[in-house]
């Protein structure tokens, strides 16, 4: 089911507010449509990417599509493998994508070099992406050969292209006056001077902040039932995995909209 919101940036911010004169735009004539966390909900992820086709063919005064996908593909949800199988061969024709890295992403590869990990992958939602490559998990008190063995059969099961998308993931893209990143940014550190660690976890320090960060920051990681709009930030993880909604962001020029595919009888 969708279900539209459209906002103009221009209308966000009250007169009195310092940021007010800003407007912030994609780049002239590019279309972009930014994903939320997916976390194995393949079924959400087609039909997000069902409306998108259908909205950008009724956009003809453009010159390019982007789509952008903010991490957090794995995990919890039933289809892990099913959406990076989507993520590195099945989007639509005609649009350029940049999957970012997500945290989930991060503690998987982690795993794979430090099998040790396998307790704080478990507590993350791995058993369901696991079991979406056929691999068994064991118990966060199981021996250490038994986590040896997982990722073992995981290095086995996961197909080349799978490996070499999560191991490709960049953390950021810059388009236009709009950054996206999975989790956030430090504030007072450059854009090109982010540390690794703050793209994928920051919360508190970013989320709780409200100056001019020189660009709109869309991110996911921390999930609500609405996407959040502030001054400086858009947050469009909408819990796919917890409130059975996906949501993504239109951006064109500086105007901005959303829509959402949802579980039948989500609220």
């Amino acid at each position: 089911m969708a279900m539209w919101l459209e906002t103009n940036c221009r209308n966000l911010m009250s007169k009195s507010d310092p940021m007010a004169h800003q407007i912030y735009s994609a780049p002239e004539d590019v279309l972009i449509y930014a994903v939320g966390d997916v976390h194995g909900q393949l079924h959400l992820l087609d039909d997000i990417l069902s409306q998108i086709v259908i909205d950008a063919d009724k956009t003809s005064d453009v010159t390019k599509r982007f789509l952008v996908f903010v991490g957090d593909y794995i995990d919890r949800g039933p289809d892990s493998a099913g959406v990076i199988e989507r993520l590195v061969s099945g989007l639509p024709d005609g649009f350029e994508a940049h999957c970012l890295m997500g945290n989930h992403e991060a503690i998987l590869l982690d795993f794979l070099d430090d099998p040790t990990l396998l307790p704080h992958w478990l507590r993350n939602g791995a058993a369901a992406t696991l079991a979406s490559y056929g691999v068994g998990a064991p118990g966060e008190d199981a021996p250490l050969p038994a986590f040896i063995q997982c990722r073992d059969q995981l290095f086995a099961a996961l197909p080349l292209s799978h490996l070499a998308f999560l191991r490709g993931l960049p953390l950021s893209v810059k388009l236009g006056d709009y950054y996206f990143v999975h989790a956030g940014i430090r504030p007072g550190v450059p854009l090109d001077a982010q540390a690794r660690n703050d793209a994928l976890w920051i919360r508190d320090d970013f989320l709780d902040r409200d100056e001019d960060f020189g660009c709109i920051v869309v991110h996911g990681h921390t999930p609500g039932p609405e996407p959040v709009e502030r001054r400086n930030r858009i947050g469009i993880d909408t819990g796919a995995w917890v409130y059975g909604r996906l949501t993504a962001l239109r951006l064109a020029g500086s105007e901005r909209a959303f829509f959402h595919a949802e579980e039948a009888g989500a609220d």
